[in-house]
Formats: C-alpha cells, structure tokens, sequence
C-alpha cells in the first residue's frame, strides 16, 4: 500500500544543519526520506547514514535513495545504537545529526500497525515489528500500577487512575477501537467534550512505552555529544511536550558546563559547555505549513552546535 508522508519543518531543518558538501551527516529517523533527500542532493564527496528500526521505512526509502549511490547508507536499527553503529561503519566524528521524533504519517495511516485511535486493528504500535513487546502484552499483562504510570508519565493523561482500573477490568483487550471504548468510558462527559480526541494521550502513552521512546532519545542525545565534530549540529523535531521538554533540558544543561552549587565563589568541578544553543527559542511551523500538513500543528525544532 502506497502512503504518503509530508516532511516537516524540512526547510528549517536542512538549513539549521549548515550541510557541508564534503560533510558526514546522520538521519536518525529516516522514515519516508523526505529529509534525508534533501541532504543527500547538497552533498559532493560527503556522505550520508540513514537509521530506522522499521524495516518498511527502509523498505520504501531506499529506491528514493537508490540515486546518490554509495553517498548514502541505510541502517536497520533503532537510532540508541547509533555510535556502534557508525564504528562498524569506520565512522567515528560526524558534521550534523537530524532526528524527526514520533510517528511517521504511514504509520498512523497503516491501520494494521494500531497506531491511530480512529479504526479497528490489533493492538500493536511496534515501530519495529520483530520488537517482542506490544500494546496487546502492555494493555492486557501489566499491572494495573504500571499501566496507570505510563498514562500519566508518558500520556500527562489526568484520568489515569480510571482509565487503567477500566482497563484491568475489562481483559481481554485485542483491537484499538475495542480499548477507545474503554478509555471513554473511564472519563467524564465533560472530557469527552474536549477538541482533543479523548484516547490520543492514553495511545500515545502505550506508543512510548512499547517502543521505549524517551529511553532512546536520551541515549541518542548523549551519544550526539561524542559523535559530533566542532561546529556540528544537532537538529532535532518534536512532536509532544515530553520529547521537547527533554530536547531542551540536554541542551540547556550541555550549554551551562558547569555544574557546581550556585553558592560556590568559583567553579571547581570544571565542566566545560559542549554545545551552544543556535535559536533561543524553538521553531515552530508556519501557519502556511500548518494549514496544509495538520499534523506538523505541534512539531518543534531545537538546534545545538557543538563546541
């Protein structure tokens, strides 16, 4: 099946990673490719490497690809694993590293993937589907403890208490249309009354917990700050308050260095700042681009260039 995936911020992204002609440059998310395209038509002799752990996007990216020959190279992995990965590739520094956090449009388009709460389809929500752990183990197995911290940790979601205890009560739970009736019944009228659907938080918080999303990000993160040159830049897209308000804090507290009590006179743990924030603020997509692609509506981009 054929699907389409609007890339977003793509200008803003290609230009905050200054590409370089002869650079070395990684596209963590490579999805349908829209960015790395882009960066693959501004390179020379440089070279560019592409991670998903989703063998489909590998799949459909790679006649797109397929034109810039060995300047770009596809890796099957999940983007935490990405300085083994380049080691094994003879790369050890890189000039820019680009991450596009969250769930790519196929994706969410792809009933049979369980990732949208507006059909019916098994509950699954792997972004790697020879990943063991499903949204069906983590809905129907988990304790109701766990299940009610991930919707509040990973979903912000208020109603969690009631909405895991309906969970529980209510195994077995095998589609995604089955498990929106339930998450609806454990919330009050006025909730079902909101803009936002009611399921988008409790969905997105089984997502991240399925495929340990924060835990890669902050692995990622911190492998950017061994793995980039002087003068090479982090880019990364945002799509929830979680991932951003970690995206943020990495490149805060790498932009600070040091890391004493603000009571001590003089610094003595002698930590140096690795990264320099390049926008003060995050870029976010214009209402042009927000009209014609929804779905970029809460995306947000950070930049750091490091030291």
């Amino acid at each position: 099946m054929e699907f389409s995936h609007v890339p977003v911020l793509l200008n803003e992204a290609i230009d905050a990673l200054a590409i370089k002609p002869d650079g070395t440059y990684v596209d963590l998310t490579l999805g349908r490719a829209g960015h790395s395209v882009e960066i693959a038509k501004r390179l020379d002799s440089g070279r560019l490497i592409c991670f998903d752990r989703d063998a489909e996007a590998i799949e459909a990216a790679e006649p797109k690809l397929a034109v810039f020959g060995d300047r770009v190279t596809l890796v099957k992995s999940d983007f935490r694993e990405v300085a083994r990965r380049l080691v094994e590739l003879g790369i050890e520094r890189v000039d820019g590293i680009l991450m596009d956090l969250g769930v790519s449009s196929p994706q969410i388009d792809d009933e049979e993937r369980g990732f949208s709460y507006m059909g019916a389809a098994p509950l699954d929500m792997r972004m790697d589907r020879q990943s063991p752990l499903t949204a069906w183990h983590i809905v129907n197995e988990w304790e109701y403890g766990d299940i009610k911290r991930i919707l509040y940790e990973y979903g912000e979601e208020r109603y969690a208490p009631q909405i895991a205890a309906k969970i529980v009560d209510n195994r077995p739970i095998d589609t995604t249309d089955r498990l929106v009736e339930i998450i609806k019944s454990a919330m009050p009228a006025k909730a079902l009354r909101e803009k936002q659907h009611p399921a988008k938080r409790s969905f997105q918080a089984i997502r991240i917990a399925v495929n340990d999303e924060l835990g890669a990000l902050k692995d990622a993160l911190d492998a950017s700050e061994r793995l980039l040159l002087p003068g090479g830049r982090l880019v990364v897209i945002t799509f929830h308050s979680l991932e951003d308000r970690m995206v943020k804090n990495f490149l805060n507290e790498k932009a600070k260095g040091c890391i004493c009590p603000p009571d001590f006179p003089v610094c003595v743990c002698g930590k140096k700042p690795s990264f320099k924030q390049v926008f003060r603020k995050a870029l976010e997509p214009s209402g042009d681009e927000i009209e014609s692609n929804p779905r970029s509506r809460s995306a947000k981009l950070r930049v750091g260039e490091k030291i």
